[in-house]
């Protein structure tokens, strides 16, 4: 005779509204924005804290918060990010802070009792930086990385394996998604340290600020490169507590390329500026192609809705509202 088990007493997680969820990060890119969608859905008990509350590198201060909160469910999209110049600058910081959040807050996920789930977010730069396109999740560790910010990688790259570990070893229903690049409200618009489309956001507000009569970008244009609504994420990342339980680590991206040129025009659009575009093609253009395999996720049912076009307006819309406005 077979084994006959008991059907799982849990409900499922868009069915527990009432547990509690604490989400590491609230205040980043996308901790703000799994925020705004938990509590859209009407998730009546999610737990936040500022880092000057809990910081997370702190073993001991983590251990004592989920004692004292005991969640039931944890979505752990905190991390110590930055630019090219930061990665360089601080490695030893990125390297060892990342590794502490994700080992503190995991560790002590298990050790409290009470957790019933947790999702990792990592960063699709755990990807060797000439892995074949579109990248599967099966290109993990296959090659060398980009050597810029290895030492974040690395540190994403572990928390995947921690994860992974503890579902082995000791049960924990952990699981791991990878994004594609991210946009949206509460982005880095940083003049060093912001990624290419908040700094063309920033840059073309500026020179249609000051009637500038062009802005020059760095290359010719040509790469290709993927974009995904924080929202979208936000979405993906809810579909996962809910629906996946699964070993491996989840890609989640648009499916759809758009070349730096047309990203640009895009933007310049948006934005109103009224000059020309110049392309510095002295400068180097990086990655010719970086786009994520995202058939996994979307063929268990989840698909991003937020349009291109559509989510640069509402992004540079909340840049001008909270970004401009609070430096006036």
């Amino acid at each position: 005779m077979g084994t006959v088990t008991a059907a799982d007493p849990h409900p499922s997680f868009l069915a527990d509204k009432d547990a509690k969820v604490f989400v590491a990060g609230h205040r980043g890119l996308v901790g703000s924005a799994i925020l705004r969608r938990l509590l859209a859905l009407g998730f009546t008990s999610v737990v936040v804290r500022t880092h000057a509350e809990l910081d997370l590198t702190r073993q001991a201060d983590v251990e004592a918060f989920f004692a004292a909160e005991r969640p039931r469910y944890v979505v752990l999209a905190a991390a110590k990010v930055g630019g090219i110049h930061a990665n360089s600058t601080f490695p030893a910081d990125f390297i060892a802070a990342n590794l502490q959040i994700q080992t503190n807050v995991v560790d002590a996920a298990l050790r409290c009792g009470s957790v019933r789930k947790l999702l990792f977010l990592g960063s699709s730069c755990i990807y060797p930086k000439f892995a074949p396109q579109p990248i599967t999740e099966g290109a993990l560790l296959t090659g060398p990385l980009e050597p810029t910010n290895e030492w974040y990688a690395i540190a994403k790259i572990a928390g995947i394996k921690m994860c992974q570990a503890y579902r082995i070893q000791h049960g924990l229903d952990a699981v791991s998604a990878m994004p594609t690049n991210l946009y949206g409200p509460h982005d880095n618009f940083h003049p060093e340290n912001s990624h290419v489309l908040p700094a063309l956001i920033r840059r073309f507000h500026e020179a249609k600020a000051c009637n500038a009569p062009e802005v020059v970008v760095w290359g010719s244009g040509s790469p290709l490169r993927e974009f995904l609504h924080v929202d979208d994420l936000a979405d993906a990342t809810i579909f996962l507590m809910d629906q996946y339980s699964g070993l491996e680590h989840v890609n989640v991206g648009s499916g759809s390329e758009v070349t730096i040129k047309e990203l640009a025009e895009l933007v310049k659009e948006v934005v109103g500026f009224q000059g020309k575009l110049v392309w510095d093609s002295t400068k180097p253009d990086g990655t010719p192609r970086k786009l994520m395999d995202s058939s996994k996720i979307h063929e268990m049912g989840w698909k991003p809705k937020v349009d291109l076009k559509q989510g640069l307006v509402e992004t540079y819309k909340w840049y001008v509202e909270n970004v401009i406005s609070d430096m006036k």
